[in-house]
């Protein structure tokens, strides 16, 4: 029986576009069932005690962009660290991927397709065409689930992935719940792969 794995994310993350070729490689290799969850990151981090990017110390910015550099290199990617369109309001973007899983769809073209666009296209996914054109490129009736992603439905599934975060002990994107243990950030991919060949027993706070 395969396993699942939570996997909660949002479209403007850079890091959930860093770690995801590799996070699909393990769900591969581990036929792993994935349980998509979109979470919008601005009432999740102010929720678990994080600052969004622009209210944090200058310090904390410079080394972020030394991350994002180092991290380019070791995925092998090829992205700009400051995208002409980046930030947007990810809400229409993650709706789209609700809407996606709500009609039965495989969200994974659209977002194979739709993080590289931001970070290496530099396309504004809070734009509707954009995000339109993304989808029907995935195979997806891009127009369909656009008008589907801005309905109240979909608005109230967005915010129960929140509270769900906010139980599963999820501060950040991208997460990976495995058996109700949490592996935060593209960069504890290696410890998952540790952990699913492994077959370990889930780790568990001692707080």
């Amino acid at each position: 029986m395969s396993q699942e794995i939570d996997y909660y994310f949002s479209l403007p993350s850079p890091w959930a576009y860093i770690g995801h070729t590799l996070f699909r490689d393990l769900v591969s290799t581990y036929d792993l069932k994935v349980n998509h969850k979109p979470v919008f990151l601005g009432d999740l981090f102010s929720e678990t005690g994080g600052l969004p990017l622009g209210k944090r110390h200058p310090v904390r910015q410079r080394y972020r962009m030394l991350e994002l550099q180092r991290w380019r290199d070791k995925r092998g990617l090829d992205f700009h660290l400051q995208p002409k369109n980046w930030p947007f309001d990810g809400r229409l973007a993650d709706g789209l991927v609700i809407a996606a899983l709500e009609a039965g769809h495989d969200p994974d073209p659209f977002l194979r397709r739709a993080f590289p666009a931001v970070w290496e296209g530099q396309l504004n996914l809070g734009d509707t065409a954009v995000l339109t054109r993304l989808a029907d490129d995935s195979g997806l009736p891009g127009a369909k689930l656009l008008e589907r992603a801005a309905s109240s439905e979909i608005a109230e599934k967005y915010e129960q992935n929140r509270q769900e975060a906010i139980a599963a002990d999820v501060f950040g994107s991208p997460a990976y719940v495995l058996n109700g243990e949490v592996f935060w950030g593209q960069d504890r991919l290696e410890l998952l792969a540790d952990a699913l060949k492994a077959k370990r027993a889930p780790f568990k706070s001692q707080i």
